[in-house]
């Protein structure tokens, strides 16, 4: 089983921003130390909770602090960007760190309609249908592949490179899905966003995977909510904490950071909230670590899939990364990171 981490870069409450980005550097020493296989950092904006904007710029950070294991955004949300830039943002991080570089894209605005609207550069902003065209623009920037009569043709995605940041397509439908397998690229289905079909999407994707002059067999991964403790008890009130979060954010009373678990059983919740937050704990895997363990194994069974990338998120810092320590020994993963060289790029042509 290839284990990976999914950081949102939480800020806890009473914590700041400067404080969840150095636990963000500090779980990824720990997760190249551990034996992870990458370390995906997460785009969300105008968010009063998570605190990576611009995993672009966090990841080059990233990479100095680790050794060995991937790093990549998980992911870039490309419909606010140029192709051209991204490609660029992306070949300068694999002359940081080379052949450790992922490139999870999604469509998701990763925040809301006023956030997305200010984003946008002007009247050249892509409409979300253009969405296709923009992967199919960033693949051939990154493999110098526009046809000769194409405008494009002469530019280049600088700096040069003789190799290339890893893509990945996030999907949380068909939608995304459907784009990965037409396109011929990896996907990564988010089960934590979205657990109805998504078994059935990643075996469409695999039945209709079309081999492009990039990659020549599908590959998938799958994201989930998981977090264990040395007792399940433990496991269930840290837990608590993302789903509380996730109450208020619905409620539109974003909270000033994630809770605590003192805060949270202060707390007072209408039958309504608590329904909220037992549908959400239905959606995530908590439990003492040998629980944990099978339920994660049979997940990855049902996606057909040993490729598994693990959110985490708690008040405390130092209670997140000892879950995925235990995650570590449970599964027995052995240490300084490891490089994933399964995913053979085929020649450009």
């Amino acid at each position: 089983m290839k284990l990976s981490i999914l950081d949102q870069s939480p800020i806890s409450s009473g914590k700041t921003a400067h404080e969840a980005v150095q636990a963000t550097l500090d779980l990824a020493e720990a997760a190249d130390r551990l034996g992870y296989t990458r370390y995906w950092l997460a785009e969300h904006h105008s968010s009063g909770t998570l605190a990576d904007a611009s995993p672009e710029i966090l990841l080059a950070a990233v990479g100095a602090h680790t050794k060995n294991i991937r790093i990549g955004s998980g992911g870039v949300m490309l419909s606010h960007y140029s192709p051209l830039k991204v490609a660029e943002v992306f070949r300068m991080l694999e002359a940081l760190y080379p052949g450790r570089i992922d490139m999870g894209l999604g469509r998701a605005p990763g925040s809301d309609q006023v956030a997305t609207y200010a984003l946008q550069p002007g009247p050249n902003a892509y409409p979300l249908e253009q969405y296709p065209q923009q992967v199919y623009d960033l693949m051939r920037y990154l493999s110098e592949t526009f046809p000769d009569e194409h405008p494009f043709s002469n530019l280049r995605a600088m700096p040069a490179a003789p190799d290339w940041a890893v893509p990945w397509l996030l999907s949380s439908s068909m939608g995304s899905s459907r784009i990965a397998a037409e396109l011929g690229l990896p996907l990564s289905f988010a089960h934590f966003i979205s657990q109805d079909g998504g078994p059935g999407c990643v075996k469409w994707y695999r039945d209709n995977f079309k081999p492009s002059r990039w990659f020549d067999e599908p590959r998938v991964n799958i994201g989930i909510s998981a977090i264990t403790a040395d007792t399940a008890a433990r496991a269930h009130d840290l837990a608590t904490c993302r789903h509380v979060m996730r109450l208020m954010r619905n409620k539109g009373q974003e909270m000033k950071g994630i809770p605590s678990v003192e805060a949270i059983k202060a707390m007072s919740f209408s039958g309504a909230d608590e329904g909220f937050i037992e549908q959400q704990r239905a959606k995530s895997i908590e439990g003492d670590p040998e629980t944990v363990k099978g339920l994660i194994e049979n997940l990855a069974e049902r996606y057909e899939t040993d490729d598994v990338i693990v959110l985490t998120i708690t008040h405390d810092y130092a209670e997140r990364q000892r879950s995925y320590e235990l995650l570590a020994e449970v599964f027995g993963l052995n240490g300084e990171g490891r490089v994933d060289n399964s995913i053979l790029k085929v020649e450009a042509e």
